[in-house]
């Protein structure tokens, strides 16, 4: 069981948050290569975002739907990221999770490691009673895979090098739907969003959708989490 430093960063910028990443990244990145002398740790960030729009690095700017002047109306930004997959919304009410893993470490490949986290959200949605499924050909976590009510509850979009981690996920949970309106969601024009209280039909403790979130990635990842309140 590998220990991984867990921090609950709360609303945060998405740039702010990107480069705190790229600290930790790197750090772990340098002490693999010989670089870094110091102990080598791993991390899980959790945060929410203020409205943003990001595309990863083999997205379209055509799936962005507004212009910057009706960007501003919406009070939204948007940032090209260095991550996979094309485009996404973040917001209040989601949880985004930034895992920051050494993965050799846990003794995963790149698609074992995407799995993984689809598991755990797979796990916490059973939690709450929904199942959930992965959808042939497309990353992230889907509803109703097999109806043509087909919808997307978390996305995920990460990059690596050297086997390290970072970016990850974003689990819409009290999410505004609406700001999914003005993309076509991580490329795609047939298929829909949704979130766990609209699942469940009603406002959801995002809090105590953390706590079940942790367990289940904890048991996922088979990790031992160390709580940071720096």
């Amino acid at each position: 069981m590998k220990n991984v430093f867990f921090k609950d960063i709360g609303l945060i910028g998405y740039k702010e948050a990107w480069d705190y990443q790229e600290e930790l990244f790197n750090n772990i990145i340098s002490y693999k290569t010989g670089k870094l002398a110091s102990e080598q740790n791993n991390y899980l960030l959790f945060c929410e975002h203020p409205h943003v729009y990001t595309l990863g690095k083999s997205g379209s700017e055509k799936n962005m739907l507004l212009d910057y002047i009706q960007l501003q109306a919406k009070n939204a930004s948007y940032i090209k990221t260095n991550r996979g997959g094309d485009i996404t919304y973040h917001g209040p009410g989601q949880i985004v999770g930034y895992p920051i893993l050494d993965l050799e470490q846990f003794g995963f490949g790149i698609k074992t490691y995407i799995n993984a986290l689809e598991e755990s959200i797979i796990l916490t949605l059973i939690h709450y009673g929904i199942k959930a499924a992965r959808l042939a050909g497309a990353t992230g976590v889907w509803l109703d895979t097999d109806t043509p009510n087909i919808r997307k509850i978390c996305a995920i979009g990460v990059r690596t090098s050297r086997y390290v981690s970072m970016h990850g996920f974003a689990f819409n949970v009290n999410t505004d739907l609406n700001y999914f309106n003005y993309i076509n969601p991580c490329g795609f024009t047939d298929k829909a969003v949704t979130s766990l209280s609209k699942e469940l039909k009603m406002p959801v403790n995002i809090e105590e959708v953390k706590k079940v979130l942790l367990e289940k990635i904890s048991e996922v990842f088979d990790m031992e989490l160390i709580f940071s309140t720096e």
